[in-house]
């Protein structure tokens, strides 16, 4: 197939851990360890899929009770409840913060739902050796990247209301274990994105 050759071709191996470039040695697969930071050298992360699909079906699995279990405690002027994410969302709505109501379910169902997706057809994409969009596939692969360092901003929030609410007298709000399962669902999707080798994505191209 005709394009730039390949890694592979060259005998070059880069290191996962500080970026460098290894030259295979004559008469070896790859190099066992990088000469400069001594990490284990792969020309792909071993079990890269096999990982990915586990950490993502763990995270589905935590959005199930970080959905149905209470995230938060409210107490307004003594009438007390407990509030799930969709919940919290309509209280705040309710209330006039629509700001926050807004940043709450944009970071609690709208990305988390589309991280589920873009990662399931990226790993069923490249599990197949699909060659179908391999450059959109790669961009969306560093949008899931980019989208996972702002996951956790509804657990923010939710800790900066609780701290915003403790000052007034007559009112109270408190985190629950909800909270806690969806800290799960944004840590694990980000290591199933940390996991997924995206070079697997332009190995379809290869007989």
């Amino acid at each position: 197939m005709s394009g730039p050759p390949r890694a592979r071709q060259l005998g070059i191996v880069a290191c996962h851990a500080c970026g460098l470039a290894c030259r295979t040695p004559p008469g070896e697969t790859e190099p066992a360890r990088c000469p400069r930071c001594s990490a284990a050298l792969h020309r792909r992360r071993p079990d890269s899929l096999a990982r990915a699909w586990a950490f993502l079906i763990a995270g589905m699995i935590c959005y199930l009770p970080a959905n149905v279990l209470p995230v938060m405690y409210t107490n307004l002027l003594g009438s007390g409840s407990d509030n799930t994410i969709m919940g919290g969302v309509v209280e705040f709505w309710k209330t006039g913060s629509f700001g926050i109501a807004l940043v709450i379910f944009i970071a609690s169902v709208v990305v988390p739902c589309t991280k589920f997706l873009a990662l399931g057809l990226l790993l069923v994409s490249t599990q197949r050796r699909s060659r179908r969009g391999m450059r959109e596939r790669a961009r969306l692969y560093r949008l899931v990247e980019v989208v996972g360092y702002w996951s956790m901003l509804d657990v923010l929030v939710v800790a900066f209301v609780s701290a915003l609410v403790k000052f007034q007298a007559l009112s109270d709000i408190e985190p629950r274990i909800g909270i806690l399962f969806f800290g799960m669902v944004v840590i694990l999707t980000m290591l199933s994105a940390m996991n997924f080798d995206p070079r697997l994505i332009w190995d379809a191209e290869e007989p």
